[in-house]
């Protein structure tokens, strides 16, 4: 057998237990997508929700990033804000939040993940240095985060500075991250899912420590993506450490969002399959995008991200901002 069929075949199984993976994890296929089925129709109860900063002059010249700072919970706490090219104190801008991995930086993460070239406001969040051997920035839900740190509330700060200084939709706030970074996405969507629209996780360490429950006030769009061959955060799973298995967390928020349909599975690369849920409520759909044979990394990345295989088939920042771009909290 040649070297490139045993690689076909090797794909080929791994996508086949990728996908009997997610039919077992508790939410059933459909034969049919449900009428209504996917993200809400746009129209007029899309318009924005501008912010208090309207009107107010940059705080830094468009196209740059810059280190800034603000107080939280009675710390300096510090975030890398990008300005989108063309950036004006007169349109309503779009907000992505992001947060690094255990031990990097917005800064890191900014290098790697090309969320620069979304046309957005883009604010890269600094974590405190937790516990454990060096030192390492990290993210509250981890078992090595940093004690008596409440970084949903530095996040819901963060949000207040960025809709006081800047121009932005209030109803158009996404978060993603990678790893321990992205575990908190999960976390933010439950616990400020009336300031967050919806969440993009990369490789997620989804440990939720010190928050066993999820109780959105709403149901969040989720796309998720994650690499079957990931050895830091297991696509099966590691009990021992507290993580679960992807396939049962993404079917969990599916099942959360109340979702009729799914997974609905296409292979969109060779080394890539994306499984779906819809028929949500409130159109709060459900992505899983895998990598087949993917390791701990951000798929098309920039410059290094993490151990292992790396896909080029698809760029992460631009298929989540596909999947975001249209999603809006609730008028109020």
């Amino acid at each position: 057998m040649s070297t490139t069929t045993s690689a076909r075949h090797r794909t080929t199984a791994v996508r086949t237990a990728v996908r009997a993976a997610l039919v077992a994890a508790g939410v059933t296929a459909a034969l049919a997508v449900p009428a209504g089925a996917g993200a809400a129709a746009t129209g007029a109860g899309d318009a924005p929700t501008r912010s208090a900063g309207c009107g107010t002059a940059a705080p830094q010249q468009p196209g740059d990033s810059v280190l800034r700072t603000l107080a939280s919970g009675g710390r300096e706490r510090t975030y890398q804000l990008h300005l989108p090219d063309g950036y004006r104190p007169d349109r309503a801008w779009p907000v992505v939040l992001v947060f690094h991995g255990r031990g990097n930086t917005g800064v890191g993460t900014e290098a790697f993940s090309g969320l620069d070239n979304l046309p957005a406001v883009v604010a890269y969040g600094n974590g405190v240095v937790g516990t454990g051997s060096g030192e390492r920035q990290a993210w509250e839900g981890a078992p090595y985060a940093a004690e008596g740190v409440d970084d949903v509330r530095y996040t819901a700060d963060l949000l207040d500075t960025l809709e006081s200084d800047l121009c932005v939709d209030t109803r158009r706030v996404y978060a993603t991250g990678k790893s321990n970074g992205a575990g908190f996405t999960g976390i933010l969507a439950c616990e400020l899912s009336d300031r967050i629209a919806a969440i993009a996780p990369v490789s997620g360490a989804f440990y939720g420590t010190g928050h066993p429950t999820c109780t959105p006030t709403r149901p969040v769009p989720v796309i998720d993506f994650h690499g079957t061959g990931d050895v830091t955060i297991p696509y099966a799973g590691d009990a021992d450490r507290g993580l679960p298995a992807i396939p049962d967390w993404v079917a969990a928020w599916a099942a959360r969002n109340g979702c009729q349909a799914g997974p609905l599975v296409e292979d969109t690369a060779p080394d890539v399959t994306t499984s779906r849920w819809v028929g949500c409520r409130a159109g709060a759909e459900v992505t899983h995008v895998a990598v087949l044979g993917g390791g701990h990394t951000w798929p098309g990345q920039d410059s290094y991200s993490g151990g292992g295989y790396a896909t080029h088939s698809i760029e992460a920042h631009e298929v989540m901002w596909e999947f975001l771009r249209d999603e809006r909290l609730p008028q109020h």
